[in-house]
């Protein structure tokens, strides 16, 4: 294999490896509506304490009387730490209330920007690129 051969892989598998990370992350503009603000109160159904972003999952009782379980995107873990914020904050059978962003696409997702619970603790939920957000540190 010539040095130039060689060269050309290993820029391929560069562009390759530094493709992935971008696909997998999205902004805040690509998936949710600013112009669709929502209030969603309900129970806490599961935390994912997951990178780039966290999700929490509440079960939204709707008007009819139909409950749907809603996924809420979070900022990521350290984000959330750094925050003061840690998982176990976040207990299943929690009754929360989420403002946020409804999703383009309609299904019962939100990027969440604040979180509060019965308790009136109130805490910033959404990444560093969601409309509002705190100046980062």
């Amino acid at each position: 294999m010539s040095i130039k051969t060689k060269l050309i892989f290993i820029l391929i598998c560069g562009v390759a490896l530094t493709s992935i990370p971008a696909r997998a992350h999205h902004s805040f503009a690509a998936e949710f509506d600013i112009d669709k603000p929502v209030k969603l109160q309900g129970i806490l159904t599961r935390m994912d304490w997951v990178n780039p972003h966290g999700w929490i999952y509440i079960d939204v009782k709707e008007g009819d009387g139909k409950v749907v379980n809603w996924a809420i995107e979070a900022g990521g873990p350290t984000a959330l730490l750094r925050r003061g914020l840690r998982k176990t904050d976040f207990p299943v059978g929690s009754e929360v209330m989420v403002d946020g962003y409804r999703a383009k696409s309609g299904a019962p997702r939100a990027n969440g920007r604040t979180v509060t619970f019965k308790d009136g603790r109130n805490f910033f939920l959404g990444a560093s690129d969601t409309p509002g957000a705190p100046p980062s540190n």
